[in-house]
C-alpha cells in the first residue's frame, strides 16, 4: 500500500471539480443529433466514409428471446492467432512468433489440431537472409516457416508482430477456408488493419506497407473474400475491443466537438438504455427523465443495422480505396468493410461485428449475422463460442512464452535485451 487512507481521499475530492465541469446531457444530446443528422452519410473531405447500407435504426433483442432464438448457421467456424510478442535479443535480432488456429462449433477435434506457426525476424545487418520455405509438422497437421521482417530504423518490434500475427492467420484462413460449410467468424477484424495504419504512423512504414512481403500478407485476405464468395459461404469479424476513431475524426474536421475518445464511445452512447420513468422501459435510448441518467436497463441488447466504412484504416479497401496496389478480382465495392455495432448491457461492453459488403449486400444475409450474433451475445456474454474457442487454442500463455524466448536464447546463444520495467515488474527470466 503506497497511499496512507488521506491520500485516497484527497485523490477522490478529485472529481467533485471534474464532475462540476462536464455536463453529461449534452453529450447525450449531441450523440442523437450525430446518429441523425450526420450517420446517414459521413462525410470527410468529400467523400462519404460512413452510410448506412440499408435501414439507419438502433434496435434492441430481448436477452432471454435471443439467447433462445434458433441459431441461423447450423455450424461456426472460429479463427484466431496468439503471439509470444515481440522480443529483442542482445545480438540485435527483434523476433515474433505467431501461432494460427480454427475451431468450430460443433467441436471438430480433427481440425482442432491443424495449425500454422510463422516466426518473422528483423535483423539489422543487411547482408542476413532467414527467410525460409513452408515445411511441415506433426504429420502435416501444423505448417511452419521463417519470414524475414523487411528493414526499418524504427518500429521493428511492430513490424515483426503484425506480420508473423496476420502471414498465420491469413494462411490458416485459406488453408482450411474450403473445411467451412456455414459461416467464419475471424477473431478481429476482416483486414488487417494495423498494416493499412502504417502510412498514419510514419512515411517509411507508410512505404513498407507497399513492399513485397507485407502487400503478400494482405492479398491473402483479398483472396480469402473471393473464396468465401465464390463459395457463398458468409466470412466475417468479431472485433472486441473496437478502437476506431474514423467517425469521431470526421466529426471533428466537420467543426463538432465531439466528447467520445473514439467511435466506441460514441456507439455505446447511443446503444446504452436508461431508466425514463415517462416512457415504457423497451423504449428509447439515452438520457433519463428531466435530462438526469437514471440506472442502465439490462433487460436487452441493443443493436444497429449495418453501415459501410470507408474512412481511417478500412479506406484502404474501400471501393476508391487501391487496396496497396493488390488487384481485386471481383467488382472493388464488395470488398468494402461493413459492420454492426452491438451493447451488451450486462456488461457494460460494445463489440463490432463486420463483413465484407460483398455479403451484406444481401438484407437476407445481413439478418441472418445479425441474429446470429445476437444469440451468441446473449448466450456467452461476450464473443461467439467458436471465437472463443479459437482463442483458447490459439493463446501462448506467459509460461509458454518464457519456454519458447529461453529456446530462442539458446538458439541465437544470445539473452533477450532486458529493461528496468522486467526488473520492476518482476518479470520472469527466461
Amino acid at each position: 500500500m503506497t497511499l496512507d487512507p488521506i491520500h485516497v481521499e484527497n485523490i477522490a475530492r478529485l472529481a467533485y471539480g471534474i464532475a462540476g465541469d462536464v455536463d453529461t446531457t449534452d453529450h447525450d444530446d449531441l450523440a442523437e443529433r450525430a446518429w441523425r443528422d450526420w450517420l446517414p452519410e459521413l462525410r470527410r473531405d468529400g467523400r462519404v466514409v460512413i452510410e448506412p447500407v440499408g435501414d439507419h435504426e438502433r434496435r434492441l433483442a430481448p436477452i432471454d428471446d435471443a439467447a433462445l432464438a434458433e441459431r441461423p448457421f447450423e455450424t461456426v467456424h472460429g479463427l484466431d492467432s496468439g503471439t509470444i510478442n515481440p522480443t529483442t535479443f542482445k545480438n540485435g535480432l527483434v523476433v515474433d512468433v505467431a501461432h494460427a488456429a480454427m475451431a468450430s462449433e460443433p467441436t471438430d477435434l480433427d481440425l482442432h489440431r491443424d495449425r500454422t506457426i510463422v516466426a518473422t525476424v528483423h535483423a539489422g545487418d543487411s547482408t542476413a537472409d532467414f527467410d525460409g520455405d513452408w515445411t511441415e509438422r506433426d504429420e502435416g497437421h501444423t505448417r511452419q516457416r521463417v519470414l524475414h521482417a523487411p528493414r526499418v530504423n524504427r518500429y521493428a518490434e511492430g513490424v515483426v508482430h503484425a506480420l508473423a500475427l496476420y502471414l498465420a492467420e491469413g494462411t490458416h484462413a485459406l488453408d482450411h477456408a474450403d473445411e467451412v460449410d456455414d459461416l467464419l467468424v475471424l477473431d478481429g477484424p476482416i483486414y488487417p488493419k494495423e498494416l493499412f495504419t502504417w502510412d498514419d504512423r510514419n512515411p517509411e512504414l507508410g512505404a513498407l506497407a507497399r513492399e513485397a512481403k507485407p502487400r503478400a500478407v494482405v492479398e491473402k485476405y483479398v483472396r480469402l473474400v473471393e473464396r468465401f464468395v465464390e463459395r457463398d459461404v458468409p466470412l466475417t469479424g468479431f472485433v472486441k475491443n473496437p478502437s476506431g476513431g474514423a467517425i469521431v475524426r470526421a466529426l471533428a474536421r466537420a467543426g463538432v466537438e465531439p466528447p467520445w475518445p473514439d467511435d466506441t464511445a460514441l456507439f455505446t452512447r447511443l446503444l446504452e438504455r436508461r431508466a425514463d420513468p415517462d416512457r415504457p422501459a423497451d423504449e428509447g435510448f439515452g438520457r433519463g427523465d428531466a435530462g438526469r441518467r437514471g440506472d442502465r436497463l439490462d433487460d436487452a441488447i441493443t443493436f444497429t443495422t449495418w453501415f459501410h466504412s470507408r474512412g481511417g484504416a478500412d479506406a484502404t479497401m474501400a471501393a476508391d480505396g487501391d487496396a496497396l496496389g493488390i488487384e481485386r478480382e471481383l467488382d472493388p465495392e464488395l470488398y468494402e468493410p461493413t459492420f454492426t455495432v452491438v451493447y451488451d448491457p450486462r456488461t457494460d461492453v460494445t463489440y463490432k461485428l463486420e463483413a465484407p459488403y460483398a455479403f451484406t449486400r444481401d438484407p437476407d444475409t445481413r439478418d441472418r449475422l445479425t441474429r446470429q450474433v445476437l444469440a451468441e451475445v446473449a448466450t456467452t456474454r461476450g464473443p461467439p463460442e467458436a471465437v472463443a474457442k479459437a482463442d483458447e487454442l490459439a493463446r501462448i500463455d506467459a509460461t509458454e512464452k518464457a519456454a519458447l524466448r529461453r529456446k530462442f536464447e539458446e538458439r541465437f546463444d544470445s539473452d533477450q535485451q532486458a529493461t528496468y520495467d522486467d526488473l520492476r515488474w518482476d518479470k520472469a527470466r527466461f
